[in-house]
């Protein structure tokens, strides 16, 4: 009688040994942690200066960081230039940490003709816009089917619902630091618009403009909606927030080093006012 007991405590002994080897691990939801992905290192070195119980770990060649902003777990990286970088980070990202939310900051060129740069754009919408079926009348804008539920992707993904709330409540709170231009001094103005994605650094007027009138672009960058998409398919709240650092003109480029260390800064310091309006309420100051 003991000989078939002892096979079936084995056989549920192997499988739990099975599941365990082969289930990603899984985290308390009150322990998982808040997600700041950037493109360059820069635009998450100064949030990492304000991490306490700061602890790096490698994960396929890849740098994440993890640490506490007040009493929230949080986990950054900087994913690298592109959509591939930014798809690759992302992914590692949301199997190894399993993060509840996730918000990709940095810098992009803006194309609303409102904008400057040193102003911040909370992007309500992320699309591609270098996905779809290109004939000689332009680009039929269009998303690829999910890889996971077979199920076509929208062209444009839209902000957590909560995050986008928070973050246009807590850019009223947040102290900016001051654009400087030839005439003076001006506040950073913060819009919530749409920023688009495409493997590119667009510094073309025209392009600029076609994006603007087409997809009703705010802003253009290189990874936002890369970040989005896997965000989208696996459920997890998703927000993009850029800052200007150039018209995407031809003089993009010498714009984007004159702008881009301010632009860093007031990233930061908003990322911190959000995290702090989702978990300390609407009074936080």
């Amino acid at each position: 009688m003991k000989r078939p007991l002892l096979v079936v405590v084995l056989c549920l002994t192997g499988a739990f040994l099975l599941s365990s080897c082969t289930m990603a691990p899984r985290r308390d939801p009150v322990s998982r942690p808040w997600a700041v992905l950037g493109a360059f290192h820069q635009e998450v070195a100064l949030l990492q200066g304000m991490l306490t119980e700061a602890k790096r770990q490698e994960i396929e060649g890849i740098e994440f960081i993890t640490g506490r902003i007040g009493d929230t777990p949080v986990v950054l990286a900087w994913t690298g230039v592109g959509k591939v970088n930014a798809a690759m980070t992302t992914t590692l990202l949301l199997e190894h940490f399993r993060p509840t939310r996730v918000i990709f900051i940095g810098i992009a060129g803006g194309v609303d003709p409102n904008l400057e740069p040193g102003d911040i754009v909370i992007a309500k919408q992320t699309a591609y816009h270098d996905m779809g079926t290109l004939s000689a009348g332009g680009i039929d804008y269009g998303g690829v089917k999910s890889r996971m539920t077979g199920e076509p992707n929208p062209v444009f993904f839209p902000a957590d619902p909560g995050l986008l709330e928070a973050a246009q409540r807590a850019a009223q709170k947040t102290a900016f630091d001051l654009v400087k231009q030839q005439t003076g001094q001006r506040r950073v103005k913060v819009v919530a618009g749409t920023v688009v994605t495409g493997d590119v650094f667009v510094a073309s007027k025209k392009k600029g403009v076609e994006l603007a009138q087409e997809l009703g672009a705010s802003a253009v960058e290189m990874e936002g909606a890369a970040v989005a998409q896997l965000c989208y398919q696996r459920g997890v709240g998703c927000l993009v927030l850029r800052s200007i650092s150039d018209k995407a003109d031809q003089s993009a480029i010498m714009d984007k080093q004159l702008f881009y260390a301010m632009a860093a800064k007031n990233s930061a310091s908003l990322v911190v006012k959000i995290i702090q309006a989702v978990t300390r309420g609407p009074n936080v100051e």
